[in-house]
């Protein structure tokens, strides 16, 4: 019934152009919202979980090679985390960790970029027209913090989406490319050659918009999905590039509680 409601959803939709958890995320986005606005248009989905095994994960594909070493749940996931990936391999699939976030073009000052609206961009379509350079991001529930802010706090509340109360496994549409440079904290720099990831959006459904107007990511909850996106050529696998229906997804925690 899922998988029919969104084909239903998918029809006439084509494309839409366009560390582990720490308790201080409204100051994280403080600090680095700015610098990832430049790049993204606006700030959005740069938070979310994903608290499956790495047993569940290494179960959903056949022919899947384990690289990822030792995979724990993560309650929260910010840019430049490390976190799972999967991406096709020649033998079949590949679980792998990987770091949030592509640098983007360096006339734009080269910031990392998280989220990926703009589809038809030069920078991007490149990775995008190549199925190898696709990527399924896994992930139970994501953030996003409400447009306006609480009249008393002075802050935005945050609201944590997912299919059900039960976080059940989704995939982020990803792409992925390899860099060499710094990343990490000024006190923690790592330097050398970093798999990096990012993931595409899309207009906000119902639920999502009355928290954030602009935008959600790209959802991927069905094996068909999965396959397409990870194989199709460009066009097929850019009309998942749309809102997750409605009724498949909801509000499970506000405030700052943590997912």
């Amino acid at each position: 019934m899922q998988h029919q409601t969104r084909q239903r959803a998918l029809l006439g939709c084509g494309r839409n152009f366009g560390r582990k958890g720490t308790p201080h995320i409204a100051t994280w986005h403080k600090t680095h919202g700015a610098e990832l606005s430049t790049q993204a248009g606006f700030l959005m989905c740069n938070l979310y979980s994903h608290k499956k095994s790495q047993a569940e994960l290494r179960a959903i594909f056949p022919k899947m090679e384990d690289h990822a070493g030792n995979l724990q749940p993560q309650s929260a996931i910010f840019p430049d985390g490390i976190a799972p990936v999967i991406r096709l391999i020649p033998s079949g699939y590949e679980l792998l960790k990987m770091r949030w976030g592509i640098p983007g073009p360096a006339v734009f000052g080269g910031s990392a970029i998280t989220n990926i609206r703009n589809t038809k961009s030069g920078f991007w379509k490149p990775m995008l027209s190549k199925p190898i350079m696709r990527c399924l991001v896994p992930a139970t529930s994501f953030c996003e913090y409400n447009d306006k802010p609480d009249p008393e706090t002075k802050r935005k509340t945050p609201f944590w989406f997912a299919l059900s109360e039960k976080r059940p496994l989704f995939f982020f549409a990803g792409v992925w490319k390899e860099w060499e440079g710094t990343r990490g904290t000024k006190a923690d720099p790592v330097t050398g050659k970093h798999l990096l990831y990012s993931f595409l959006t899309t207009d906000a459904n119902k639920v999502v918009a009355p928290i954030h107007a602009k935008a959600m990511p790209v959802m991927l909850t069905e094996p068909k999905e999965w396959e397409t996106w990870l194989r199709a050529p460009i066009d097929k696998a850019l009309e998942l590039q749309c809102p997750l229906p409605d009724k498949m997804l909801k509000v499970v925690a506000s405030g700052e509680k943590k997912d």
